[in-house]
Formats: structure tokens, sequence, C-alpha cells
């Protein structure tokens, strides 16, 4: 894409915590921070990515098709230490070029997903890449972008809102729009009517275990840190231990759901909407409890 055009999401992308709206809004996107093989400056490209687990990402050097790798594939094969912006957290990463059965694999994943990917192989005669990104933040997902205890909060329920948006519309609706041309090609998803693709069931259990993971942090450090501070906080603390355990629970039957090759769809769709009814009164009643405590420095 132009430079002038990336700048621009670029910009947005950063100004508003990982939301792009236009042509991308709803893409799930990362910015990409690559150091050039030939001049050794930083250079930031958006991409579009895919869930794979806690610790990594994938991203596809598409390049729409085109019959040259794009230049940031190039540079991260010649400094693989990479830096990773997703919105709420920013963090370095290790990039890995994928080959053979496990590339083959994740790509006719990607495929499935959204036949557009396809679409570009046929247009070149390269192998198009497959690369993951394995996060090398220790204790945690990176940096959170956030001046503030209580921006921080917000950012990341944010972050957990638009993902678990996406996974709706993934299951119920059309595919969502595309990402830059270098990366994603944005057409409609793949999936056939009545199947629950290997794509989709990746990003609810990636979504399951970062939940899992955010909640449990809380359980063992902000919540403790807060009460000790605060005695007058504890019956709104003890609702969100109790809402914790709730949607654990349902957490877990999702997990069950989509964690089976043959699963119904349709009682997938049903679950992911039992867990936003939850998740979406959860997350509101914490920001309005603790987002004030926070920003007034606990």
């Amino acid at each position: 894409m132009p430079n002038d055009f990336n700048q621009q999401v670029i910009e947005e992308f950063r100004a508003n915590k990982g939301r792009v709206g236009g042509y991308f809004e709803g893409a799930r996107l990362l910015l990409l921070t690559t150091t050039g093989a030939r001049t050794g400056r930083p250079h930031t490209t958006p991409v579009g990515y895919l869930p794979d687990s806690d610790d990594r990402v994938l991203i596809i050097a598409s390049a729409a098709g085109a019959p040259r790798h794009p230049a940031w594939f190039h540079n991260l094969v010649a400094n693989p230490r990479v830096t990773v912006e997703s919105g709420a957290f920013t963090y370095e990463a290790r990039a890995v070029v994928l080959e053979g059965e496990e590339r083959d694999r994740i790509f006719a994943r990607a495929v499935e997903a959204d036949p557009g990917w396809a679409a570009y192989q046929e247009k070149t005669e390269r192998v198009i890449p497959v690369i993951a990104l394995h996060s090398l933040a220790e204790g945690g997902p990176g940096n959170i972008n956030a001046s503030s205890m209580g921006e921080a909060l917000k950012v990341v329920h944010d972050a957990f809102r638009r993902e678990l948006a996406l996974i709706r519309a993934e299951m119920g609706e059309a595919g969502g729009k595309g990402s830059t041309t270098d990366s994603t090609p944005g057409s409609t998803k793949g999936t056939p009517t009545g199947t629950l693709g290997v794509q989709l069931r990746v990003n609810c259990l990636t979504f399951c275990a970062g939940l899992h993971n955010h909640h449990t942090g809380e359980g063992l450090a902000m919540f403790p840190f807060l009460e000790d501070r605060h005695p007058e906080l504890a019956p709104a603390l003890a609702r969100l231990r109790d809402e914790h355990d709730r949607i654990a629970e349902l957490v877990e039957d999702l997990r069950r759901v989509v964690g089976d090759e043959n699963a119904d769809p349709e009682t997938a769709r049903r679950e992911v909407e039992r867990l936003t009814t939850e998740l979406e009164a959860h997350l509101t009643y914490e920001e309005e409890q603790l987002i004030p405590i926070l920003d007034a420095g606990a």
C-alpha cells in the first residue's frame, strides 16, 4: 500500500488503541515494526493477523498476490526480532517463517476462513509465506498502551469487546472487511455453511484463554491490592469475583463446544451469545466501580 495511506492507518490505530474505521473497520490488525534489511532503520506496517495461541499470532506475506514478497518480510528474515502493537499492548516478538507441513496446514486453515488467501496464491508463482510472531514478553502480554491504571483497564476490556464482536460476526454473519492488501484479502469468509471452521475454533479458544488469564491476574493481583487500600470496595469486589466464577463456567462451556471437531455451529453461536451477555454486563460494572478509584491513584 502507498506509504501515506499506511501512515494514516498507523496514526488512527495508535490514536484509538487498535480501532480503525473505513475500509478496514472490523479487521484484525496489528502494527509490525521491522528493522530494514539494508538501512537498519525501523519500518512500521499495518498487517492483518490470525489468532493462534497465548504466545503467538500469525501473519501472511501475501502482498495481494504480487510476484515479490513484501519489504517487511525481507526485513524480518534478516532481523527476526520485531515489535508488535496490538492496540492494547506493545511487545517484542521473534518472527519465525513457517515451513513444510506446518506452513501448508496453517495456510489451508486461513483459506478455509477466507478464500481470498487462495486467490492471492493463485496469482503468484511464489509460495506465500506464513510467519509466526512469538511474544518475548515475560509475565504478561506486554506493555499496556495506557497512561493510567483506569485507562489500562478500559483498554484491555475494549480489546476483549472487539475480539468477541469479531467472533460473533464470524459465527453468524457474512465475513468482515479486510486489512491492508499487503497482508489480508478481506473477502467474505469461506467456511461452508453448517460447519465450524478450524480457524474460527482457534479464534474462540484463544479468546477464552486470554480472558481466563486476565481474570486470573485480576483475582491474584488487582483485587487484593484494591481490597487492602479500599475496604469500602468489598461488596463490589465480592460481586466481581462471583461474576468471574460465572464467566469461567461459560468460558468452559464454549471451550467444550468449539473443541469438538464436529461442533454444531448453532450451539457454538448460542454459547458465544451467552458469554457476550454476561461478559458485557461484568465489564461495564467493573469499569463503573473501579476506574474512578484506579484513576484517583488507588
